[in-house]
């Protein structure tokens, strides 16, 4: 277990933003490992869920790499390059781009998108392993009421 050489008075004193930002690091490296190691990155599966009407998109209607930058801003990470993720998924024939230089999610693509989801448990579990649900809600709460404390809005 983590941190047996800090007395839950230690770890009470300790700084939450200090602890969700090293978490945030360690979970997106390894969730991002895992997807890479599977052969796609977590942009392109970003990319292909916001342009999926079974998914993200309300319409399916295509998009500009700016308009999809701007549907991701709330996630999508500095280092995140949409215009070259998106020549990926061209090549792979998953996209395709129209005179207008909006991207659409083709029949292969929206196949892709189900196959790549269908990686989200394995991931999950793993990172998971020896949390109990009941524990990992109360965490959740926990990081609600801090983000609520904050003068934030928490996801409901």
């Amino acid at each position: 277990m983590m941190n047996q050489s800090m007395s839950d008075k230690e770890l009470a004193g300790q700084p939450a933003a200090y602890w969700t930002g090293v978490a945030y690091e360690a979970l997106i490296a390894f969730t991002r490992a895992r997807q890479l190691e599977k052969g796609y990155t977590q942009p392109q599966f970003w990319l292909l869920r916001n342009l999926s009407v079974n998914d993200i998109s309300p319409d399916g209607a295509g998009m500009t790499v700016a308009e999809l930058r701007e549907a991701m801003r709330s996630y999508i990470r500095p280092e995140d390059d949409l215009e070259a993720e998106s020549a990926v998924l061209e090549k792979r024939g998953w996209l395709r781009r129209d005179a207008e230089d909006r991207l659409w999610l083709t029949e292969e693509g929206e196949q892709a998108r189900v196959d790549l989801a269908g990686n989200a448990p394995a991931i999950r579990a793993a990172l998971h392993e020896g949390i109990d649900d009941g524990d990992y809600v109360v965490a959740l709460r926990v990081l609600g009421q801090l983000i609520h404390n904050a003068g934030g809005t928490a996801p409901s």
